[in-house]
């Protein structure tokens, strides 16, 4: 987690979380992380719900192993059913956003499929107890100017019939990420968040490029991240 970094780390008291993005945004790779810093400092129990129903790559599912051995719950499709060529709506989602207790991460496509999906639940979630953070990356076609955000999030928000909560800046080139990258997306999330009211409720990065930045040139919360989703030819490091 990066401790040695003087760092601000993200809070809210919402139940629920929801990380929306669309294909290379870096979502999946903030819920599992995000997770993962909530298991280890808080006692309630931490579930992560994989609503990513098309992206064959990069789903939460592909760590159940690791975010199991921490004690956090996956909810997602198992066995054959888990690179199944149709969306899967399994029944313990519903249920989970029903329950009362416990922190519960939603891990959501910004794609048709999957913003659906999630609009299809809404009548489940209790709005007072809700966080739904767009994750806005500067190096994707669709979101490298704020226009271009406000676009696919206005999309997004008819389609899940939901409003977004807050922003998250999350610029990347997965290796190839600098400090460049991360302050332009810093950047592109303030001006995204000037347009349309929303908070930046936290900045992501992987720990060993935060590490060399001066951290308190961000004026937010910070998600220090270690890389856990790789690509099916990449060997875990």
């Amino acid at each position: 987690m990066a401790d040695a970094l003087s760092v601000r780390y993200p809070s809210t008291s919402k139940r629920i979380i929801a990380i929306v993005g669309g294909f290379g945004s870096g979502k999946t790779e903030i819920s599992v992380n995000l997770a993962k810093y909530l298991a280890a400092t808080e006692k309630s129990i931490v579930s992560i719900i994989d609503l990513d129903l098309v992206n064959p790559y990069f789903r939460s599912r592909e760590v159940v192993d690791e975010l199991e051995a921490l004690g956090i719950k996956m909810i997602a499709p198992r066995g054959g059913q888990s690179y199944a060529d149709l969306p899967i709506l399994l029944p313990e989602v519903k249920g989970a956003l029903e329950q009362r207790d416990g922190r519960l991460i939603l891990d959501i496509g910004g794609d048709a499929q999957g913003t659906k999906a999630f609009g299809s639940l809404t009548d489940t979630i209790d709005i007072s107890d809700y966080e739904m953070l767009m994750v806005l990356n500067s190096r994707r076609p669709q979101t490298d100017n704020p226009d271009g955000c406000i676009k696919i999030m206005e999309r997004i928000e008819l389609s899940a019939r939901l409003k977004f909560t807050g922003l998250i800046a999350n610029s990347h080139m997965i290796d190839e990420t600098d400090e460049a990258v991360v302050i332009e997306g810093y950047n592109l999330a303030r001006k995204v968040g000037e347009a349309t009211g929303l908070p930046l409720v936290f900045l992501s990065a992987k720990s060993d490029v935060l590490s060399g930045m001066d951290t308190s040139l961000l004026e937010c919360p910070i998600l220090p991240m270690t890389r856990s989703m790789l690509k099916p030819w990449e060997e875990k490091k």
